[in-house]
C-alpha cells in the first residue's frame, strides 16, 4: 500500500501540536510543583519557627543579661564565666550524672521481668498490665504518691520496713537518702516501658536457636550469653540512649517531691536549677546559658554511645 508524504500544512501542525502538547505538560508540572511546595513548606517553617529561631534566639540570649521581659543587654562570656564559679551548677549537675545510676539498674530489672513474662504462666497478661500501668499514669500524681509514700512518720516505706524490723529515715528529709528515694521512684515508674520493648525483642529470637543450643548442650547462662542479649542489644542501645536524654531533663519529680531541691540542695538536677534561676531569679540569660552547657554535654554523650554502638555489631557469636 503506497504511503503519501506528508505535506507541509501537515508538518506545521504536527509542531504546533507538540509545541501545545509541552505547555500543557510544562502547565501541568508547575501545577504539581506548587503543590509539592504547599506540601513541604508546612515542615519547614515549623522547623525554622519552632527551632532554628528559638536555638538562634537562645544563643545569642545566653551572652546577655536578660529577665525575660526587659531589655537584652550583651555581656559577653559572663554568664559562662559565672557558671564556671557557681558552686550550685556543679552540685545539681552531680546530682543529674547521680540520678544516671538507676539507668543500668532499670534495664536490668526490666529485662529480667521481659524474660520471667515471656514464659507461659498464669497472670503473664494480668502482670505485664500491672508493670505498665505507671508508665500511663500521670507523673505529677505519682510523684504525689511517692512523697506521701516516703514520709518518715507515715508513710509506707517505712511501715513496710517495720514489719522486719528496720527503722527507715527520713526519706526526702536526708540528703543522704534523698536521692536514693528519688532512683527508686523513678526505676519504678520506667519499668513498664522498658520491660515492654524488651518483652517484644525476646519474643521476635527465633526458638530454632534456643532449640540447637540446648541439643548442643548449652545451659541457661550460655543460652542467655550467646542468644538472648545478642538480640536485645538493638533495644538497649535504645533504651539507653533515650533513657540518658529523659534522665538529664529530670524536673517534675524534684520539684513535687522536694520543692526546693533540698535538703541542702542535695536533689536539684540542672534542669531544676536552670528553672529556678530563670523564673523564680529572672535571670533568664544565666539559664540559658546553662541549658546550652546542658544541651552540649547531652549531646556529646550521645554522640558517644552511637560510637560505640557502631562498633558493636549485632550477630550470634
Amino acid at each position: 500500500m503506497e504511503t503519501s508524504a506528508p505535506t507541509a500544512e501537515t508538518s506545521v501542525w504536527s509542531k504546533e501540536d507538540r509545541k501545545a502538547s509541552r505547555k500543557a505538560n510544562a502547565k501541568l508540572h508547575r501545577k504539581e510543583y506548587g503543590w509539592a511546595a504547599a506540601f513541604m513548606a508546612a515542615p519547614v517553617i515549623g522547623w525554622v519557627v519552632f527551632l532554628l529561631f528559638p536555638m538562634a534566639f537562645s544563643i545569642y540570649a545566653s551572652f546577655t543579661n536578660w529577665n525575660g521581659i526587659g531589655n537584652m543587654t550583651f555581656i559577653g562570656l559572663d554568664n559562662y564565666t559565672r557558671l564556671l564559679q557557681d558552686q550550685y551548677f556543679w552540685k545539681a549537675l552531680y546530682n543529674t550524672v547521680f540520678y544516671m545510676i538507676g539507668i543500668p539498674i532499670g534495664l536490668a530489672l526490666s529485662l529480667l521481668l521481659a524474660l520471667a513474662l515471656s514464659r507461659k504462666i498464669r497472670g503473664r497478661t494480668f502482670f505485664r498490665t500491672v508493670y505498665y500501668i505507671p508508665v500511663i499514669s500521670s507523673l505529677a500524681a505519682i510523684a504525689i504518691l511517692w512523697q506521701w509514700a516516703y514520709n518518715g512518720d507515715f508513710g509506707l516505706v517505712n511501715q513496710a520496713l517495720a514489719l522486719v524490723g528496720i527503722e527507715g529515715p527520713n526519706w526526702l528529709a536526708d540528703p543522704v537518702w534523698a536521692k536514693p528515694a528519688i532512683i527508686i521512684m523513678t526505676v519504678w515508674k520506667g519499668l513498664g516501658y522498658s520491660m515492654l520493648l524488651y518483652l517484644a525483642a525476646v519474643q521476635a529470637v527465633p526458638r530454632s536457636l534456643y532449640e540447637a543450643a540446648a541439643l548442643d548442650g548449652a545451659n541457661g547462662w550460655k543460652r542467655f550469653t550467646k542468644i538472648t542479649w545478642p538480640m536485645v542489644r538493638p533495644v538497649t542501645f535504645f533504651l539507653v540512649v533515650t533513657n540518658i536524654i529523659g534522665g538529664s531533663m529530670i524536673f517534675t519529680e524534684i520539684n513535687i517531691m522536694t520543692s526546693t531541691g533540698g535538703p541542702s540542695f542535695s536533689t536539684a538536677s540542672l534542669v531544676w536549677y536552670v528553672w529556678n534561676q530563670a523564673f523564680r531569679n529572672l535571670s533568664m540569660g544565666y539559664a540559658t546559658a546553662m541549658a546550652l552547657v546542658l544541651g552540649i554535654l547531652v549531646l556529646i554523650v550521645t554522640a558517644i554511645q552511637f560510637r560505640m554502638n557502631a562498633k558493636n555489631d549485632f550477630s550470634i557469636d
